[in-house]
């Protein structure tokens, strides 16, 4: 047994699965990596991607105001929810209601805060068909952007969001070789998950100076994380790895856990 499968057996209970794509060596790891979890926010990637796609295409400006609401439709049966600022890990937003904030901000806010709000606001805007349809188009497998964050309606309905850390790791590896949308648009979405503010996971154990472009994502006992890890001196590699059954209460736990996945990882790459 590898250290990393070693490692990950002692957690009885608990489902964790990983994905890693070398781009150095074409190297991969996958450890239950087409398992299909709830995502949580790290599907705000792919929010963020097809941004930038329909900006490229014309269809909007990244510099586009957009009003700042919260009553968003349930994609269910189109009745109102609106989100609590105690349930978002980003506040600001709430305090502006009725004012207006650009696109390239909400994304950003959606990326490095995980902003809940900002990210409804876009939802609304870019379309969860159009996210699907660019999702397929990329090829990236088991992943769906299909309802609003705290869309309960929808989940209580059975239309969830999904994601696999293959699918995660599959995202991640075609933006670092600049293959989403265009190299200057990938860019300039690895500038943003550089930005990510949450970095108690993949980043933390790594070497002082190593640069993680990632987007985390927790919700009730799911926790992950995924991104592009760029070693020194080497191409990067994309990493995955998504959790459940971890104790909302004890998130340290979990937070521990795929660090220590990540360090591993690490080691057994470079």
């Amino acid at each position: 047994m590898f250290p990393i499968e070693e490692y990950i057996a002692q957690f009885n209970g608990k489902d964790i699965s990983l994905s890693v794509h070398d781009l150095e060596t074409g190297k991969e790891i996958n450890l239950r990596a087409d398992e299909s979890y709830h995502p949580a926010s790290t599907v705000k990637t792919h929010l963020m991607m097809e941004s930038f796609r329909q900006a490229r295409a014309g269809q909007i400006s990244l510099d586009d105001p957009l009003t700042i609401f919260n009553s968003f439709p349930s994609v269910a049966d189109g009745s109102p929810y609106s989100l609590n600022a105690t349930d978002d890990s980003e506040t600001s937003l709430y305090e502006r209601i009725g004012q207006t904030e650009s696109i390239r901000e909400l994304t950003r806010l959606a990326i490095v805060r995980s902003s809940n709000l900002a990210t409804n606001i876009l939802f609304q805007r870019i379309g969860a068909n159009r996210i699907n349809e660019f999702i397929a188009e990329l090829g990236i497998q088991g992943v769906a952007f299909l309802r609003g964050m705290y869309d309960l309606r929808a989940l209580k309905n059975g239309m969830n969001n999904r994601g696999s850390a293959r699918g995660l790791t599959q995202t991640m590896r075609l933006i670092a070789e600049g293959k989403v949308v265009s190299k200057e648009a990938s860019d300039k979405m690895i500038e943003i998950l550089l930005g990510q503010e949450f970095n108690e996971s993949i980043p933390r154990l790594l070497p002082k100076g190593t640069r993680v472009a990632h987007k985390t994502g927790w919700s009730d006992d799911f926790y992950h994380d995924t991104g592009i890890v760029f070693p020194e001196n080497r191409k990067p590699y994309a990493i995955s790895i998504m959790t459940r059954g971890f104790a909302e209460d004890n998130e340290s736990e979990a937070h521990d856990c795929m660090a220590n996945i990540s360090q591993l990882v690490y080691e057994q790459l470079i």
